[in-house]
């Protein structure tokens, strides 16, 4: 279970990374990009993103939860943790440091989304105001 989980996790943050790295170059796959972003954020697109974040920020809260009692539970026992409890902590330190950057990821493609558009449209409204400015 744990695979599959940290799999997807490492997806989700290379797919993520990529999208940022689209949108700060301004290349033609930019467009693209901002177009599906476009798509995403329409209907019922919103909804399903905010209901998908909420969900991976109660597991990241329960992963961080779960963490912190491993490592109460091994200070309690004078120190020394078995073998079980250091994998344990170990998975789950990395579940919850991919989870935050998952987080972290979608906040700054969405910024990064909102700026590409603004910036979009500031150019369209300043090419319109110096065509009509531009003496005949």
């Amino acid at each position: 279970m744990f695979v599959e989980m940290f799999q997807l996790l490492f997806v989700i943050v290379s797919v993520e990374a990529a999208l940022i790295l689209t949108l700060g170059f301004g290349t033609p796959a930019r467009r693209v990009v901002v177009r599906l972003l476009d798509l995403l954020k329409k209907g019922r697109g919103p909804l399903v993103a905010k209901t998908v974040a909420a969900t991976m920020l109660v597991l990241f809260g329960s992963v961080l939860f779960s963490t912190i009692q491993i490592n109460k539970r091994v200070y309690e026992s004078g120190g020394v943790a078995n073998s079980t409890d250091q994998v344990m902590f170990a998975n789950r330190l990395l579940e919850a440091f991919l989870m935050a950057t998952v987080l972290f990821l979608a906040m700054v493609t969405d910024r990064m989304h909102y700026y590409t558009r603004e910036l979009q449209t500031t150019r369209r409204n300043l090419e319109i105001a110096v065509k009509k400015n531009k003496p005949n």
